[in-house]
């Protein structure tokens, strides 16, 4: 941890997910100063969530001995649909918002400026700037959390598209009879491969009488579903052979959806994170590269890195930092 002076200006990131919060503060110069966590608590709605993100960001700079008003700039990944302009969640169906003022709400608590970007456009934009330095001009990042996201760094500057909607990958369909996904629709990548999807098909399959160690970490009344990413390594480590089928199952899954995105978009570099990928890489990467090479048309890949981030919950915070950095010079 560095010191940060009184006179600098400090930017603030956050990555808003599905179940945590976590921000980070930051020099100028993008240096790593401090960090707070809190749990998300959506089912409780926008204005409570936005509560907690503020709470969030004066728990970190308080640790780090600053106030509000050192801050020039707040940067914020949130998942879902964005529009970056208005500063709105257009739709987030993990949080079950629609056009929430994420901007405005926040700004009007903190008294600080606020720039808003979906998530995974954040994470990459933290990948690229801070991991890879700019070496590559076109990257494909894919993060599998409690839903899964992408985001595209294309001619080395972050590309959303026409609506702004660009990158929404984990909504692209993989098998069109596949299980409801939180958007509507039927078999999309999200509903095959993300934590909530994993989780889902673990608690299927115990309902129809197969066994998992995954039932030794429950609390009384606790349901599988309530458990995270950690339980799942603890599970394969012990062995547990139905949890073993089921993360190769979303690998390939996820091999799948990286061919799908290298056929059409051509990258250097194919960058794999969230909290799924974080931990999880040395059992899942093996299954993603080379379900990937199966698919991928011939040639696609040759020379193609597939490679999941260093930073693992560093990436949200790193880019949502970069974004403020930004979009303050801008």
């Amino acid at each position: 941890m560095m010191a940060a002076t009184l006179n600098q200006e400090i930017i603030v990131g956050v990555d808003l997910g599905g179940t945590k919060i976590l921000a980070g503060i930051f020099t100028p110069q993008l240096h790593f100063l401090q960090s707070s966590k809190l749990s998300t608590k959506s089912e409780r709605g926008f204005d409570t969530v936005v509560q907690r993100i503020a709470r969030c960001v004066l728990d970190a700079l308080d640790e780090a001995d600053l106030t509000p008003k050192q801050v020039s700039a707040l940067g914020i990944g949130a998942p879902g649909a964005v529009n970056p302009n208005k500063g709105e969640v257009i739709f987030a169906p993990n949080l079950g918002w629609e056009n929430a003022p994420l901007q405005k709400e926040l700004e009007k608590i903190l008294g600080i400026p606020v720039f808003v970007e979906n998530d995974c456009n954040v994470s990459a934009l933290g990948i690229y700037e801070v991991e890879l330095k700019r070496k590559h001009q076109n990257i494909l990042g894919i993060f599998l959390g409690t839903g899964i996201g992408g985001g595209l760094i294309i001619d080395g500057k972050l590309f959303s598209g026409f609506n702004r909607t660009a990158g929404e990958i984990g909504h692209m369909v993989i098998d069109a009879t596949g299980p409801r996904c939180g958007c509507g629709s039927s078999g999309c990548f999200e509903a095959l491969a993300s934590r909530t999807a994993i989780f889902r098909e673990l608690a299927l399959r115990v309902q129809e009488g197969e066994k998992t160690l995954l039932t030794e970490f429950l609390q009384p009344g606790e349901l599988i579903t309530h458990l995270k990413s950690g339980d799942l390594r603890k599970a394969l480590r012990r062995g547990d052979k139905l949890t073993e089928r089921v993360i190769k199952k979303a690998a390939e899954y996820t091999g799948i959806a990286v061919a799908n995105l290298a056929n059409i978009l051509g990258p250097e570099v194919v960058v794999l994170g969230g909290g799924v990928i974080n931990a999880l890489e040395s059992e899942m990467m093996s299954t993603i590269v080379e379900t990937a090479q199966e698919y991928a048309m011939p040639g696609v890949l040759k020379g193609v890195q597939i490679i999941a981030s260093s930073l693992g919950d560093q990436a949200g915070i790193n880019g949502a930092a970069v974004l403020g950095h930004q979009r303050t010079k801008a």
